[in-house]
Order: structure tokens, then sequence, then C-alpha cells
């Protein structure tokens, strides 16, 4: 039926003569919407920029601390959304909360009903006249972009001068659009997809999905609709078209990630394909009562935009249990095997969000460190159950280790590219000089540790139960250790960075009284014989090796804070001579 009319229309034209003037029309409108939707697209993306870098961290934040229960999330979704102005970057952030663990299915969900009608506030806001702000944000913005003494500042100056574009953009589409009354053929399109919802809603759907966001889409629908050049129909078809269009960017991005990051994007597009499915058979009926509330034609797409999403939220905010549940069970967990070891969640379309980009990266050097205490892990059953198979798999794991270093640096140094706070800054580079330490940890447990562990086992050499002790002893530290330097690297906490110091001093301090107490046993002729002294040495001083790079972590933390002297050495008179390291 489309191309009938459509094919009638051009005829129409042709037996007219008028085929070269719509022509001219057509590729002059294009033309011009095309700058005015790249404009508006470059001020979306400046205010979400803007607002990231500037207050990224506590959005990070504020999500985590929100995810206790539903009703929470669906708030701080909602809060979230309106800052960054993308509910593409709300569900990107959710899925990496997700694949981390922080946040179960239920809230994760909760969060992306609220993200979706925090961009209908969005457009609410927009709808207005606010011509009269457009000069005033540009140039506030700018002032405030150049007189900028701190990075924050900038960056706020950015989210203004984003705005300010925005409003601008809109005013572009509008008088880009206004020769499309006059145009025939676009006519007879637009009204022939009046009578075809389907195909509207699935090119509403493909402009949002191209575009990487839904909010867009529906300001370029509300602007064609200001210049009187959209059917009223056609705009509510492809603004529901547009909501199922937004939820696919963050869908694909997450198509070969872990299942946990794929959960929240699928059930928020699966929320928004049932609510097409269920109100477009009711479009016309829905649309003829929108008159009732406002009988603008735009603000009748900009209600009914928020309708829908508020009619999304009150029908599946409290099944958002039982949708966790079924969608666990159309996705779930992988059964782990080596190819699902490797690094999966260094998302380079993520890169544009450094926020998100630093905790895919940090979900990664996670993934290494359970890799590092696996080994470490083996090295000593092998010990305890004499039997080096254990020992076996500890080269494979170390070639997994350097997989993970080789592209989690690839991956950071591909982000320290980009326009990033000094806060970001700072972060991506203790997440490299830590990932480095990881890589050096992972080398003395394959080529000594473990090695040391091989021949005292190949040897049949039996440790006394005394040095046996001292040995376990150190390990158990080891593993305490491990777990506190993660933890260090997650929450950059200060008390838990001394803390880590302390044990790395307790364990040269330990390693020091073990040997002196070996030392005595071999003074007092218990049987001992060189080559059990030289391994029992070398696997102490292996564990306080891998202690010194877990450790690595507090350095810069403590040093940030002003709690580390610049150097080692004690200032002392020059008569005085220099102590002996310690």
């Amino acid at each position: 039926m489309l191309f009938d009319s459509l094919l009638m229309g051009w005829s129409h034209s042709i037996i007219n003569g008028d085929t070269t003037v719509e022509m001219a029309i057509g590729t002059t409108v294009l033309i011009n919407l095309l700058g005015g939707v790249a404009l508006l697209l470059w001020g979306l993306r400046m205010v979400r920029t803007g607002i990231t870098r500037a207050y990224g961290g506590k959005l990070r934040r504020q999500l985590g601390r929100s995810l206790s229960n539903r009703f929470k999330a669906f708030t701080v979704g909602i809060g979230i959304t309106c800052l960054l102005q993308s509910s593409t970057a709300t569900a990107l952030l959710a899925s990496s909360f997700a694949g981390q663990g922080a946040i179960s299915a239920a809230p994760a969900l909760a969060l992306l009903l609220g993200a979706d009608v925090g961009t209908t506030l969005v457009a609410q806001a927009l709808s207005f006249d606010l011509s009269l702000l457009k000069p005033i944000f540009l140039f506030v913005g700018v002032c405030l972009f150049l007189s900028a003494r701190g990075e924050r500042q900038k960056h706020l100056g950015r989210v203004v001068i984003g705005l300010g574009l925005m409003l601008l953009a809109l005013q572009l589409i509008i008088t880009a659009s206004t020769p499309m009354r006059e145009s025939d053929i676009i006519q007879f399109l637009l009204t022939s997809l009046g009578e075809e919802p389907v195909l509207a809603l699935l090119i509403g759907a493909l402009i949002s999905f191209l575009a990487h966001s839904s909010l867009a889409t529906v300001l370029l629908v509300i602007s064609l609709a200001a210049a009187d050049s959209l059917p009223l129909n056609v705009g509510f078809a492809l603004i529901l078209g547009a909501n199922l269009g937004g939820a696919l960017p963050p869908l694909v991005a997450t198509l070969g990630a872990a299942p946990a990051l794929r959960r929240p994007p699928l059930g928020n597009f699966l929320f928004r394909l049932s609510g097409v499915i269920l109100l477009l058979p009711w479009l016309n009926q829905v649309s003829d009562l929108l008159p009732l509330l406002e009988a603008d034609a735009t603000r009748q797409l900009v209600n009914f935009h928020l309708l829908f999403n508020l009619g999304l939220a009150l029908l599946f905010l409290p099944l958002v249990g039982q949708a966790g549940r079924l969608i666990k069970e159309l996705v779930p967990d992988r059964i782990e095997d080596e190819a699902s070891l490797k690094p999966r969640y260094l998302d380079r379309s993520a890169l544009g969000s450094p926020t998100v980009a630093l905790s895919h990266a940090l979900r990664e050097v996670l993934r290494m460190g359970d890799l590092l205490e696996s080994m470490v892990n083996k090295s000593f059953d092998a010990l305890h159950q004499r039997n080096s198979a254990p020992i076996e798999k500890i080269c494979q794991t170390d070639d997994l280790v350097d997989e993970y270093h080789e592209k989690i640096k690839l991956y950071l140094t591909e982000l320290s590219r980009k326009s990033l706070t000094t806060e970001e800054r700072r972060r991506c580079s203790q997440i490299m000089t830590f990932t480095t330490n990881l890589e050096h940890l992972g080398d003395i447990v394959e080529t000594s540790l473990a090695e040391l562990v091989k021949r005292t086992i190949n040897q049949n050499i039996h440790f006394s139960q005394a040095d046996l002790g001292e040995i376990d002893k150190l390990y158990l530290q080891t593993q305490s250790n491990m777990k506190l330097a993660f933890s260090v690297l997650m929450t950059s906490h200060l008390g838990n960075a001394r803390q880590l110091l302390e044990q790395k001093m307790a364990i040269r301090e330990n390693e020091r009284l073990a040997i002196e107490a070996h030392q005595r046993r071999l003074r007092e002729q218990i049987a001992v014989s060189p080559t059990d002294s030289a391994l029992f040495l070398d696997i102490l001083r292996d564990l306080k090796r891998v202690n010194s790079h877990l450790a690595s972590v507090a350095y810069p933390l403590l040093d940030l804070a002003g709690e580390l002297r610049s150097s080692r050495l004690r200032q002392q008179n020059q008569t005085e001579p220099l102590s002996e390291p310690g």
C-alpha cells in the first residue's frame, strides 16, 4: 500500500512537470535535517560526557548505594538519566554493576525502567519554547569553559554549551522541515505511513538505533510536528519505534559479554517490546484521547512518550523479581572452560565513557587476580599432597595471565588517549601499574615458586615440621594480603592501604624470624641437608617477593594522601654513618 501510494504521488508529480522541483526540495530538506540531527546528537554527547567527567565517580557511588531495592533503583535511574540525558549510558552502567556482582537482576531492571522515564522528562523540558535560553546557554557555557580554573568547571561549561547546541539544533530542524509541507512526494510518503503503523514503528526504531539515542529521535519527531510537517498518527508510531530502538544499543553492545552483563539490557528490551505489542493495536484510540490533555501537537507527542514509559513502569516494576528470574533462565550462567576464562569485558564501545571503561578494566583485573590466586594455591596444594600434577597447569594459567596483562594494557592505553579528567587518568595509571605487577607476580610463581615445589617433590625432600609450619604461615598471610590488595584497588580505602603496607612489613619480619629459627636448628645439628635448606629459604624469598608486588597497589594512594616519605633514607648528620638497610 505504501509503495502504491508513493508511486501515485510520483506519477502525479511527473504529469504536472514538478519532478525536478520536488527532487530539489527533498535534497535540500534532507541535507538540512541531517545537519540539524548531527548537531543535536553532538549537543547530547557534550552534555553526557561533561556530566560524566565532572561527576562520574559520584554518579557511580550513588548508583551503588541505590541498588538495595527496586524503588530506590527506579528513582535513581530517573535522576541519573536526567543528568546524562542518555538511557543507553545508564543501561551500560547498570550492566557493569551486574557484571561485578554488585547488583541482582531485579534492581537492575528497576533502574532501567527509571532510566526510560528519565528520558521522557528531558523530552518534556525540551518541548517547551526555550528559544530565549539558547543564546544564554551558549554565552554562559563558553565563558565558563574559557575562564575555568579547574577541570570540573570546564566540564560544566561543556554541559551548558551542549544544552545550548541542543536548543539550536531543534530550531534548525524545525526550520529545515518547514518546506516538507510543500513537497507532494514527502506528504504522500508521510500520509501513507499513517496507514502502515508497523512500518512507521520500524523506521522509528531504526533511526533510534542508528543514532544510539531514543531522546534524539523523539526530539526530531516533535520538531517535525512543530513545523506541521508530520501527521500526528505517524508521530505516535515513530515514538513507539524510538522507544523500542533505544533499547537496542546496550543490548547489542553486551551480546558477547558475560550473562550477568547481558541480562539487564535484554530485560529492558523485552519490557519495551511487550509495551509496544500491547499498545500498537490501540494506537488510534489512545491518540484520540491525548487532545483531552493538551491540544498542541508537540505536547501530545511528548505526553504520549511520557505516558507510555510511565505505563511500562507501573506494569513491570512490581514484576521485576519474576522478570529477573525469567531472564536468568533465558540467559543462564556459563559453564567455565578454558575459553570462558579469557578476557571478555574489555568492550571497545565503552571507551567513549571513561567511567564505564574503567569499570570493565577493573572487572578483568579481578579475574586476573582469581587466576593468580589459583596459581599460588596449586603450588602449595602440590607441596602438601606430594603430587606435581597441579603444577603442570600453572604454566597454562600463566599464559592466560600474560594475555590479560597485554589486553588490559592495550585497552587502558587506548582509553588514555581520550579526554580524561585528572582523577580518571590517575585511576587508569593505577590499574595499569598494578596489572603489570600482577604479571610479574605470575612470572615469580611460574618460573620460581612452582619450580621449587616441583624439585622438592621430585627429589623426595621432606621439610621438617617447623620449617613447613613457617612456610604455611607466610602462605596464609599471602592469601589474606591478596584479598586485601584487590580490596584496596576497588575501594581506594586509605585504611586498607595502610594495613596492606603493615602486612608487607610483617611478612618481611616473619621471613627474618623464620630464617633465624632455621639457622638456629642448623647450629643445633638437627638433620637438615644443604639442599633442603636452600629450597626452604628460596620458597620464603618467593613468598616475600609475591607480597611486595601485591603491596604496590597501596603506594600511589598513600603517596597522594601525603603519607609517604620521599625517600626511605633517614636524614642524618654528615658525621653519622648510614645505617644498614632493613
